[in-house]
């Protein structure tokens, strides 16, 4: 059973940086992705960013297109985002997961979740 810890959330200020982190236990990350989903207060959990684990192919949604930049180290079994530009509305508890089946904008088409890490940008 693999599992998912993330880090390297916390408050900056508008157009600052983070870059957080997804390191998967097991002997390898055997999914065909790993996506990045973020959840503001009141709202639905939404897709952020994907990565082809073995390919390094990315999809971004159009929000953080050009602003952010997900990547992957397959022998650290870690996935990485890198969030540039930061702004007020990208506040939210972000989360990793390993895809299951399915497309890959979609939250009930991941299985296995990290415990989410909370990323506040003042204005």
């Amino acid at each position: 059973q693999v599992q998912l810890v993330e880090s390297g959330g916390g408050l900056v200020q508008a157009g600052g940086s983070l870059r957080l982190s997804c390191a998967a236990s097991g002997r390898t990350f055997s999914r065909y992705y790993m996506g990045w989903f973020r959840q503001a207060p009141g709202k639905e959990r939404e897709f952020v960013a994907a990565i082809k684990w073995s390919e390094a192919a990315t999809f971004y949604a159009d929000s953080v297109k050009g602003r952010f930049t997900i990547s992957r180290d397959v022998a650290e079994k870690t996935g990485y985002l890198q969030m540039d530009s930061l702004k007020p509305e990208d506040t939210a508890v972000y989360y990793c997961a390993a895809h299951n089946f399915g497309a890959i904008y979609y939250p009930k088409n991941y299985n296995i979740w990290g415990q989410g890490t909370q990323v506040t940008v003042s204005s």
